[in-house]
């Protein structure tokens, strides 16, 4: 009986076999026995751990301060007081293995609940190719590898800075999650839809300009980094739909050539394509802007290991495709180019893919089986198509019918399998960004339980989606004190209130 490799948390709960992986067919998947476990118990269990956590804990007197460090609250009990916030699927008849899945620390509570802790990076420059895409990511899917699912972080918090600059009044300077990387240049967008005149004053919250601020190219400019990565990387990233003229566009969905005059029968989707193609008044295409920039680079640094890197989520994945399209052929001897999309809809027909994928382009979909979005343009989703009918004349009926098709790799995450996310989760929620990269942080392999050890702050899940995180996890935020509507900054002020739980933790540490 063979079971997921590498997954230290699966050894000791080996269940019956299941079927084989669909992303790596020669590994042989097992459900582990934490998922037998009725949800009533297991909640039982979260909740019994996160009262612990709740109690106060008792203020040290005047001449508990004068004793030796004998005297101060033991490693043992800082451990059960912050032994629940993991909250993840646990046996209840193993306990010991339930103290190995709880934090070890109040300061890693403080981490879960503050700003994003990244997984720690490991060195990956002996296989940076592997990792990138050169194989077609196999063997690394399904399981998933922790190197992989590091990557594949770091490229959704880059998407969330450009979401967090466009979204900031008035915009900011880009500020990058990341500081290996140096923003070289900023993307701009431009629709061709004319919107009548009178549209503004009906719907003002609505920005109706045809231009807008989509994206940006950056740089990892870290001699550090460099080395870790084995090459010098250049990062192109795009946000989602923001303006209502985006959202216009996004239903285009007609197919159009790319080119016209050649023979290849390549077509894309209309309002994807006027986006990236159409310039504005004294702006730049999207394309132009990315192809100048990106040859600009790679004259700076030419002589270097590189790489090109794509990412984006939703209509900003649409777009990188068509980047990585564009970019593999506009200059000889190009380093290798990848896109790691999230929530990404279909680009355009079968005979695109097969250009995008005779270029060399690798493309790695992250995908949330509860995503709508993934399933569009197109009337006929082939993902659902009977196995019966693959292979067979009734595929070959729905494709010439449908018309779109998705591009590379498929990463298929689950919002079901969260232990935060209600299973009801609305369709916002499973497009979310967010909860993409937060399901992305847990997921292991193909029907094995969320990733106990996974580091992903909380905070910016429970307040974009509060409504659909279960509500034992906003009772039990609420309980240690944190004001889940406020920003970044007034959720630390409030970690290093003297009431806090992180407070009284400091106070220990400091003696």
């Amino acid at each position: 009986m063979r079971v997921c490799p590498s997954l230290s948390p699966l050894q000791t709960a080996i269940a019956q076999p299941r079927n084989c992986s669909p992303l790596n067919p020669s590994v042989q998947i097992h459900a582990s026995k934490q998922q037998q476990n009725p949800p009533t118990i297991t909640t039982k269990i979260h909740l019994s751990n996160l009262d612990k956590l709740l109690q106060k804990p008792t203020p040290p007197s005047d001449q508990t301060k004068l004793t030796s460090s004998s005297s101060l609250p033991s490693a043992s009990t800082n451990r059960r007081l912050v032994s629940p916030l993991r909250l993840s699927f646990q046996s209840s008849s193993d306990t010991n293995q339930s103290e190995a899945m709880s934090p070890r620390s109040l300061n890693h509570l403080q981490q879960l609940l503050s700003d994003s802790e990244p997984s720690p990076r490991g060195n990956i420059s002996q296989n940076w190719r592997k990792y990138h895409g050169c194989d077609n990511w196999v063997g690394l899917l399904d399981p998933l590898d922790p190197h992989l699912r590091r990557e594949i972080l770091r490229c959704g918090d880059l998407v969330q800075s450009a979401y967090s600059t466009y979204f900031s009044h008035p915009p900011n300077k880009v500020s990058l999650s990341d500081q290996s990387y140096r923003v070289t240049s900023s993307l701009f967008a431009t629709s061709s839809v004319q919107l009548p005149q009178w549209f503004s004053s009906v719907v003002p919250w609505f920005s109706t300009q045809r231009s807008s601020w989509i994206g940006y190219v950056a740089v990892c400019d870290d001699e550090r980094e460099i080395r870790r990565m084995g090459r010098r990387d250049i990062t192109i990233v795009l946000r989602g739909t923001a303006t209502c003229l985006e959202w216009a566009e996004n239903f285009r969905a007609g197919l159009v050539p790319i080119e016209p005059n050649e023979k290849d029968g390549a077509k894309v989707e209309c309002g994807f394509w006027s986006l990236y193609k159409t310039p504005g008044d004294n702006i730049k295409s999207l394309s132009a802007s990315v192809v100048t920039e990106v040859q600009r680079l790679l004259n700076k640094y030419k002589g270097e290991e590189l790489s090109i890197t794509v990412t984006g989520h939703s209509l900003g994945a649409a777009l990188s495709v068509l980047v990585a399209d564009e970019l593999s052929k506009c200059k000889q001897d190009m380093p290798p180019i990848s896109v790691f999309s999230f929530g990404g809809p279909r680009v355009g027909n079968q005979a695109f893919v097969n250009r995008v994928e005779s270029r060399g382009v690798k493309v790695l979909r992250v995908v949330n089986a509860h995503d709508m979005v993934t399933r569009v343009p197109g009337l006929l989703p082939r993902e659902h198509i009977h196995e019966q009918f693959e292979g067979g004349w009734q595929e070959q009926l729905l494709e010439r019918l449908d018309g779109y098709v998705h591009v590379g790799r498929e990463l298929r995450v689950d919002s079901r399998m969260s232990p935060v996310l209600r299973p009801d989760a609305d369709p916002a929620c499973c497009h979310d960004l967010e909860a993409y990269l937060h399901l992305v942080d847990g997921f292991m392999a193909t029907n094995c339980p969320f990733r106990v050890n996974a580091k992903r702050s909380l905070v910016r899940l429970l307040n974009q989606q509060g409504g659909n995180v279960k509500q034992v996890f906003i009772s039990k935020a609420q309980g240690v004190q944190l004001d889940l509507s406020a920003g970044k900054t007034a959720i630390e002020e409030q970690l290093s209130h003297p009431s806090s739980l992180f407070s009284h933790q400091r106070l220990i540490e400091s003696k």
